[in-house]
């Protein structure tokens, strides 16, 4: 049997559940390809960092948006730092939190890359209708809140 045919044999709740960690995966490889300075998980932290408009997140902000651990977010943060995307700065308030907080160079690279990423957006979601991508961005929410409780 072929794997789609065993995936597709499969109760849908296992299959999505598999299909989560392959397509992680999978954007992951195609992530790293993407980019020519930087992985695709440091590109994701910088996105995240986009989110904050009103100042530099600590290190703990960041990790909950990325879903991620402190100390993964302090690594990926300290190899961007040390290639000039981002700086990390004490908290003026409470040095012993962390802030992060983009540069020059981390906008630069993102006009560098935004036509080619919304080329890549585009074709990711090819023949799949905007409802269907709100019943999926709803879905996926619902589930996030379920593992969170």
């Amino acid at each position: 049997m072929e794997p789609r045919e065993m995936i597709n044999s499969m109760n849908k709740r296992f299959a999505l559940f598999g299909y989560f960690f392959a397509m992680s995966n999978r954007l992951q490889t195609v992530g790293d390809r993407f980019y020519e300075e930087i992985t695709c998980k440091q590109f994701f932290l910088m996105i995240c960092l986009r989110l904050f408009e009103n100042g530099a997140p600590t290190i703990n902000e960041l990790s909950e948006i990325m879903g991620c651990s402190h100390q993964n977010v302090k690594s990926i943060a300290g190899k961007l730092e040390e290639k000039g995307y981002l700086e990390i700065r004490p908290d003026s308030d409470d040095a012993r939190k962390l802030r992060i907080r983009l540069t020059n160079k981390a906008d630069s690279l993102a006009k560098k890359y935004q036509k080619k990423e919304v080329d890549f957006i585009d074709m990711l979601f090819t023949g799949i209708s905007d409802k269907q991508i709100e019943i999926t961005f709803k879905t996926l929410e619902k589930m996030e809140e379920n593992i969170n409780e």
